[in-house]
Parts: structure tokens; sequence; C-alpha cells
């Protein structure tokens, strides 16, 4: 029962080539950036990886996407990261772009053991009817596209509408981070940063944590548990060092108030 691992560097060791990936986190909030430089650090290429977004260019997935190692990108958002853009854009990487709450509930199907499920998000766009860019060619064409979907009305009268078919996802491995951990791979995350981190450990069949906080098992109360440890199958506790070093993507700041 006791899922604690070494080191980030023996969680990941078995992430080989071709693997799948669900990453955690929202922006740079929440991501599992250590597990993200140790995987970095092992070589593993042609990933295919399901996240959010894809970092920034020097920050969590953008480490790996600026060197290479991603195949393919499901993702909602490209984001700040040029790099994302510019590969995609130039034929360098496959993205299948998802409306957010699809992503979300894609991930949580597959965790929950659902294969599909009806939406009425993206119906009567290229989400449902096909033909998305996955991939360009390097003269700008499109190499591939996303095929179109089955689609169902539901309703009756004045109510029924259409609703799109969508595939749930699981994928080899899943990463995350969470704020506290126990040895059996109970989690809590911090406020947003629970954002996509437990849809994501749901969609994984290996399960890697990277936790700031590492607890004995009982210091969590039942309650408070925001991701059962069955879903979990290795912990990594960060230093102080790992777990204070996070990135902020857009730093704001206002004048003080007052003299």
């Amino acid at each position: 029962m006791d899922k604690v691992v070494a080191s980030a560097a023996e969680a990941v060791a078995d992430i080989g080539d071709g693997s799948s990936l669900a990453v955690g986190g929202f922006g740079l909030c929440g991501i599992p950036s250590v597990l993200i430089a140790a995987l970095h650090e092992q070589g593993a290429k042609d990933l295919d990886v399901v996240s959010n977004n894809c970092g920034v260019d020097d920050w969590g997935l953008g480490v790996l996407l600026r060197d290479g190692r991603l195949r393919t990108v499901v993702a909602s958002y490209v984001g700040e990261n040029k790099e994302f853009a510019r590969q995609y854009l130039e034929g360098e990487l496959e993205v299948h772009l998802t409306p957010q709450g699809t992503l979300a509930e894609k991930l949580r199907a597959g965790g929950a053991g659902i294969p599909a499920f009806y939406t009425a998000t993206g119906v009567g766009t290229q989400v449902a009817d096909g033909g998305m860019p996955w991939k360009y060619a390097a003269d700008g064409s499109v190499e591939k596209a996303s095929p179109a979907k089955e689609t169902r009305v539901y309703g009756d009268g004045d109510d029924a509408k259409p609703y799109v078919l969508e595939e749930a996802i699981t994928t080899d491995f899943a990463l995350v981070r969470a704020a506290k951990g126990d040895r059996h791979g109970n989690l809590v995350f911090n406020l947003s940063a629970r954002n996509f981190n437990p849809l994501c450990a749901m969609a994984g069949r290996v399960v890697v944590a990277e936790v700031e906080q590492l607890v004995e098992p009982g210091d969590i109360h039942p309650d408070d548990v925001h991701l059962p440890g069955i879903y979990v199958q290795r912990v990594v506790e960060l230093t102080s060092e790992q777990a204070d070093d996070k990135r902020i993507e857009k730093r704001t700041t206002r004048e003080t108030e007052g003299d």
C-alpha cells in the first residue's frame, strides 16, 4: 500500500517512446513540473499528450515540446506558447483542439469506464462536421483533418436539438500534482490547482503524483480527499525548494491604495 517512490526519475523511468500521457493542471497552475522535468531528462520521445494546454516556451510541457519530444497534443488552448503554435502551423506537430468542457468530460468518462457520450458543444461546427486541421503539411496545406462525428437529436418538440458523439480518453500514464498526499495515494489539491488534475488521474492507467506535502495514512480526513488513492500508483514527495518553484504565467500588479 505504500506507493511512495524514491525520486521523480524512478517514477517516470518506464514511460517509453510513443507512450500516451494525461497531464494535469491549468496554464501553469497545478502542473506536475518536477515529473515533466524528470521525463525530459529521461529522454522519452514521440509522446502523445492530453492536457488543457502545453505550458509555455520554457516551463512545463513546453520543455518537452521545445525539444521535439511530443508527437500529438490533445488540448483546448494553444495559450502563450509561441513554439506550440509554430510547430502546429509548420506541420511538425499534430494537434487536436478540443472544447475545454468536452476535454474534461472525455477524461472523466474514460476514468469512469464510459466509452462515449453526447454533448451539444460543437454541433454545427468543424468539431462535429469534420475538417478541423489536425496536422499541416510543410507547404501549409492540411495533411490530416478531423473526421465527421455522429450526431443525434434528443428531446421532443421545441426542446429537440442535436448532440454530437464524443469518445472518452484513456492514456498509458498520467502525471499530476497535489498540495497534499498520503502514502496510499489519497490526494488533496489546492484551489484552482485542482483543475484537470483529478480528471487526468482518472484517465491514466498508471498515475504518478508529485505532492508538496507527504503525510501518513489517516492524516487526511476522508471528507477532505479530492482524489482517492485507488486511482494513484506512485507518489513522489517534493523537496521544499521543488514545492515552492512555481511560475506565474502573466504577472499583474496594481499601485498600493492610500499613503
